[in-house]
């Protein structure tokens, strides 16, 4: 038994425990354990909470948690009989039977003679208000990191959102852009048949008049040979 306050595993933050760690403190609890109650001539019963069948609850972090729950109640037994021995040993014969209350404090006034009702009402205060404790705590540091995290997922899709839009500006512009190409490619020989049309006859011109000036230069110099 100890007198320590919660030393529980946490309930949001990931921790790389060893196996073998785990296995090693578990039997030196089952050790000392054996070692208490070789001292007391009564045993009482193991007790677990009783576990939320998946089919019932769609949470599968249920069970988990509640083992860490009963884990963490366990590492706050006091010495002697008390509250918690009182709590195991009615859970594990029935909440709802009243003889299990009988025959429990029956068990603890032969461990301790001077229990009362009023002493355990008492001391279940200590284990209720430690376990509130460590709610409160577990609880502030869950929706902490929910918070976080939605803050995250909001950042992110701002982000994605604002370059989302970027990337639409730019795409309608190169669209508007590429329209525009079309455009004038497809009116580049309307616009220009004209021009293309007078070159074409300047061309046509100029080797007539050069045909005509060169024929004309040649008859004379046929006559030029035939009549001097």
């Amino acid at each position: 038994m100890s007198k320590e306050g919660f030393n529980w595993k946490s309930l949001f933050i990931n921790e790389s425990e060893n196996t073998t760690k785990k296995e090693e403190s578990s039997k030196s609890n089952s050790s000392q354990q054996t070692t208490n109650s070789g001292t007391q001539t009564n045993k009482f019963p193991e007790a677990k909470i009783a576990q939320v069948s998946q089919d019932n609850f769609a949470n599968p972090f249920v069970n988990e948690i509640l083992d860490v729950y009963e884990k963490g109640f366990e590492s706050l037994n006091l010495d002697d009989f008390d509250f918690f021995e009182m709590y195991k040993s009615v859970v594990a014969v029935g909440i709802t039977n009243p003889q299990s209350y009988q025959m429990a404090f029956m068990m603890g006034k032969s461990i301790k003679p001077d229990l009362t009702k009023e002493y355990l009402l008492e001391k279940s205060k200590f284990y209720i208000e430690e376990i509130n404790k460590v709610h409160t705590k577990y609880d502030a540091t869950g929706n902490a990191k929910k918070q976080d995290l939605s803050n995250l997922v909001q950042k992110e899709k701002a982000s994605l959102t604002a370059s989302i839009s970027d990337l639409e500006a730019k795409i309608l512009q190169m669209q508007q852009e590429l329209q525009e190409k079309k455009s004038l490619l497809a009116n580049i020989d309307s616009k220009n048949e004209q021009e293309l049309r007078e070159l074409q006859l300047k061309i046509e011109a100029n080797n007539f008049a050069k045909q005509k000036i060169v024929d004309s230069i040649n008859l004379v110099i046929s006559g030029i040979n035939q009549y001097l």
